[in-house]
């Protein structure tokens, strides 16, 4: 044990040498215990910290997985994966050591999760369950991959409820000129709608947009940022992938609108976000305009869906589509092939004709 007494201040100290899970030797120090008990307590949990063991609870390993991890991703990320861990797991895993830790005992764990009811008496969603899930299955994983833990036993247990596939709506082009009108007693609504259609936008990128992210002699917006509100704060932070970083070229009629919107203000810098919004504004004005247009009520994100079923309509390549919109891989863009089932009629109606000339032909021969 590495705990000593510091004769000149009366306290306890520990001190101690390890090696981390990069195999690289170094020293612990921290001074300042009451009692010599409270200095050895102190020091067995850190070197469990330190010297991973499967004797560490789940709790100690989720502090080393807060800090491996919690750095990588954006903050909103980890909120709402440091509120499931700690509302919905440590409760039941976070005095237990990783190695009693069983397919059993998870689906015990899984029985009780499935059992709760909210102020209610609703059950959690099929969706909601799959992430409760999937956040132990990382915690887990994570042992595996970078301290040594010999399995991921949540993978073992299988997971629990599914995971949500939402309807990917969409307005065609002529309900979105309906819609249009109906919001153009707003500015921020009128030419944040506009961007969000003709340029497949996400929410984030727009709110996050200024002057100086327009050329309009060459047409282009470029996105490089997004924005989010997260308990009151106001941040900019990177797009949502790298790909997300890209320039679009956008039609000249949106190109004067947008400088004429910018115009309007007179007091606005260069780096001053245009759209001074949040979500929240335009999921009330979809709805709104929704309402007074008559068209279906659809999400903000569903006007980046509907710029991309134009984009099929209009007859672009899945390549093309896929470097407007920022996607990481083109099979993304793949996924909206359904939205235009109609397609598949007129391919049908096209064959039909193919075979009826040849038929005419073989009859003309006979």
């Amino acid at each position: 044990m590495g705990v000593y007494k510091d004769k000149n201040r009366g306290n306890w100290y520990v001190s101690y040498r390890y090696v981390d899970s990069f195999g690289n030797r170094k020293r612990k120090y921290h001074r300042g215990f009451r009692t010599r008990a409270e200095a050895q307590a102190w020091e067995r949990e850190d070197r469990l910290k330190e010297e991973f063991s499967t004797s560490m609870t789940l709790g100690k390993f989720y502090e080393l997985y807060e800090k491996d991890v919690k750095h990588r991703v954006k903050e909103n990320t980890w909120n709402n994966k440091e509120y499931i861990v700690k509302s919905k797991i440590l409760p039941y895993f976070g005095e237990m050591p990783l190695s009693q830790i069983t397919p059993r005992t998870i689906r015990h764990w899984q029985n009780e999760i499935m059992q709760e009811v909210d102020e209610n008496g609703r059950k959690h969603k099929p969706s909601y369950l799959a992430t409760i899930h999937t956040q132990l299955s990382c915690i887990l994983n994570h042992a595996v991959r970078f301290y040594g833990l010999k399995t991921n036993v949540a993978r073992m247990a299988g997971g629990m409820g599914t995971k949500e596939h939402c309807e990917m709506l969409f307005w065609t082009q002529d309900e979105y000129k309906k819609f249009i009108k109906s919001v153009m007693d707003k500015p921020k609504s009128y030419y944040g709608f506009e961007l969000l259609y003709w340029c497949g936008l996400r929410i984030g990128e727009l709110l996050a947009l200024t002057p100086s992210d327009f050329d309009f002699e060459k047409g282009i917006v470029s996105i490089t940022k997004s924005y989010q509100r997260i308990k009151g704060r106001d941040l900019i932070t990177d797009p949502k992938t790298p790909k997300s970083n890209r320039n679009i070229v956008m039609p000249a009629f949106l190109c004067e609108e947008i400088e004429d919107f910018i115009n309007m203000h007179y007091y606005i810098g260069p780096n001053d976000r245009l759209f001074d919004n949040t979500k929240r504004f335009y999921e009330h004005e979809i709805a709104r305009g929704a309402e007074i247009a008559g068209v279906k009520k659809i999400r903000v994100h569903d006007l980046r869906h509907s710029h991309v079923s134009h984009c099929i309509e209009l007859g672009f390549s899945p390549v093309a589509i896929a470097e407007r919109m920022g996607h990481e891989g083109i099979n993304i863009t793949f996924n909206y092939a359904h939205l235009y089932p109609s397609k598949q009629k007129a391919l049908a109606d096209r064959l039909n004709e193919d075979r009826g000339d040849v038929d005419a032909t073989e009859k003309k021969e006979a």
